[in-house]
Parts: C-alpha cells; structure tokens; sequence
C-alpha cells in the first residue's frame, strides 16, 4: 500500500535530519481551551492521532519534547501514557529550556523542529531548522513557520508534523508496513 500523504519536496528536504521537535501544549496538543473542574483541576482534552504520531515518532528515534508555561496533573498523565521523558513544565522563557535539552541530547538547532501556536513559542520557532503552527495559530506565528498544519492545534496538528518527519526520515512506509503485516 502506497502512502496517501504527499509533502512539497522543498517541505521534506528541511525535515530531513530533524532528531527532536520541541512542543508547545496549550494550543498545540490541546485545542487551547482550559476547563476547570468544580475542584479547580484543570482538565485538558489530547488528540489520539497527535498521542499515536508522537509514539511512531520515538520508534523512528526522534525525540518529542514538551515545553509549556503551565502544568497539570492531567498533562503529565498524558505525557508518561506517551513514553515522553524530556519535557519542561511551568516555563515561560522557553529557549533556554530548548537549550539545555539540546545540550542533554547532544543535538543543536538545525537538527530541531518546533511546534508552537503564540509569542511564547517564537524564541524556539525563530532558531530551529523547521518551524510548525496549528492552523489557528496566532498571526506572528503562522508569518514565522516554515509548515502551517490544515488542522487545528489539539485536533491532529501534531500528526501531521510527525507524518511529514516520518517520510522525511524515510521510516514512514516502513512503519506503515509494520502494521499491515
């Protein structure tokens, strides 16, 4: 079975040798709303495409890492459900936390992509050799990036950049086959 996906060669090329992909939540992996129980837990709704892409991610040795100026039980509940181990809770300046995940993983920008939806995510956006937005990303944003997803932040944006990194890597059809056996 051939992949139905179809990315702009131009698009791919920037893709190719990206080995993390630093994500923003509110907004990116949620829709951006914040619902509060009458206990005051926040409750947070995740996408399963994004949650199943994130995890081809790691098998094709690309690492996921989430950056996001809140917390949340919920979020890490999530995140740990996913195998995630790299991510920074709380953090509003979100470069320097980029950074030292980048000096942890060896890596450096031009092997990064990020994922972000509002001016706390330029810093990272700004830096790295491919930089995403949801479709309902804020205006600076959507002018910074390098790939605009068709879907909205917390409803399949996040699959769609770890799709077109998996057929940048060329581990796409390989782990598209895995599961047609």
């Amino acid at each position: 079975m051939p992949p139905a996906l179809n990315f702009p060669p131009e698009l791919l090329l920037k893709a190719q040798g990206i080995r993390v992909v630093f994500l923003d939540v509110d907004g990116v992996l949620t829709d951006g709303g914040l619902y509060f129980s009458e206990h005051g837990e926040t409750l947070k709704r995740f996408n399963t495409l994004d949650g199943h892409g994130l995890k081809l991610l790691q098998r094709a040795g690309i690492t996921p890492v989430v950056i996001t100026g809140r917390d949340s039980k919920a979020l890490r509940v999530r995140l740990a459900a996913l195998g995630i181990e790299h991510a920074h809770f709380g953090t509003e300046d979100k470069r320097p936390a980029a950074e030292i995940t980048l000096k942890a993983l060896g890596l450096d920008w031009q092997q990064a992509a990020a994922m972000g939806d509002d001016w706390p995510d330029l810093p990272m956006l700004t830096r790295c050799a491919l930089a995403c937005a949801p479709a309902n990303a804020q205006a600076e944003v959507l002018a910074s990036a390098h790939y605009v997803t068709r879907r909205q932040g917390g409803d399949g944006a996040v699959r769609e950049l770890c799709d077109l990194l998996l057929v940048a890597s060329g581990r796409y059809v390989d782990l598209l086959q895995e599961v047609l056996g």
